[in-house]
C-alpha cells in the first residue's frame, strides 16, 4: 500500500487515485497521434476515508466545476509530451489543492468605524460638493 503524502497528518492512498491516458490535443506532428501522454486523474474526494470532513468541504469549493455531482475530482495534464512528467504534474496538482484545503480561513471579525474616521469622511465629501458647487456657467445677476 503506497501512500501519497500531503501534510504531516493527511496522506491518500494511491488506490483511491484513478489515472487514464489519452492522446493530447495540440501541436507535436506524427509522435502526437501514437501515444497516449495525456493524463486524466480521478479522484473520489466525497469517499475518500483519508480526508476530515472539514477538508473534502474546503475542497469540494475549492474545486469548482472540476468536481463532478458524484464528488469526483477530476484533473487533466497534458503539458508535457511525456507521460511520466504529465502524471507527475497531475498528481502534484492534486497534492497543492487538497493541502490549500486543509488551511482554515480566519473568521472575520466585523468592525464599525470609529466617529472621526466617520466625521473626516463626511467633511471629505463636503470638501468635494463644494468643489463642484463653485464649478459652471458664471452668471452676473
Amino acid at each position: 500500500m503506497a501512500l501519497i503524502p500531503v501534510t504531516r497528518a493527511i496522506a491518500i492512498d494511491e488506490r483511491e487515485v484513478v489515472e487514464s491516458f489519452t492522446r493530447a490535443s495540440g501541436p507535436g506532428g506524427q509522435h502526437v497521434n501514437t501515444t497516449d501522454s495525456a493524463v486524466l486523474l480521478r479522484f473520489d474526494v466525497a469517499g475518500s476515508p483519508n480526508l476530515p470532513e472539514m477538508v473534502k468541504d474546503r475542497l469540494a469549493v475549492l474545486a469548482g466545476s472540476r468536481l463532478t455531482r458524484d464528488g469526483v475530482l477530476t484533473l487533466r495534464a497534458d503539458a508535457s509530451r511525456s507521460q511520466e512528467m504529465n502524471r507527475r504534474e497531475v498528481r502534484e496538482r492534486l497534492v497543492e489543492l487538497i493541502r490549500e484545503a486543509t488551511i482554515v480561513p480566519k473568521k472575520r471579525r466585523p468592525t464599525k468605524p470609529t466617529r472621526a474616521s466617520q466625521t473626516r469622511r463626511v467633511d471629505a465629501k463636503k470638501g468635494r460638493s463644494a468643489v463642484k458647487a463653485g464649478r459652471g456657467k458664471v452668471r452676473f445677476d
